[in-house]
């Protein structure tokens, strides 16, 4: 699956093969420690913030944690 901006996808694919080796090669191991792949995730999340802000998308908005609110059912507002 590509980024949401086309100058990430490569960022991402370069995090994804990292996690699914930590995950695979450590996580399942019982070595739960995830700074291996926190340098690439802090990249790729730079680019994604930058890409989203390109598009006009607000990230606080896109990232609130809404499961479980009364908000979660809420139709969306139009702009």
């Amino acid at each position: 699956m590509n980024s949401i901006g086309e100058a990430c996808t490569d960022l991402k694919k370069e995090y994804d093969d990292c996690f699914n080796s930590w995950f695979a090669d450590h996580f399942l191991k019982g070595r739960t420690n995830d700074s291996i792949c926190a340098p690439l995730l802090r990249v790729y999340q730079n680019c994604v913030k930058k890409a989203m802000k390109e598009q006009n998308l607000d990230f606080d908005e896109v990232s609130k944690d809404l499961l479980g609110t009364p908000q979660e059912k809420k139709q969306p507002q139009e702009s």
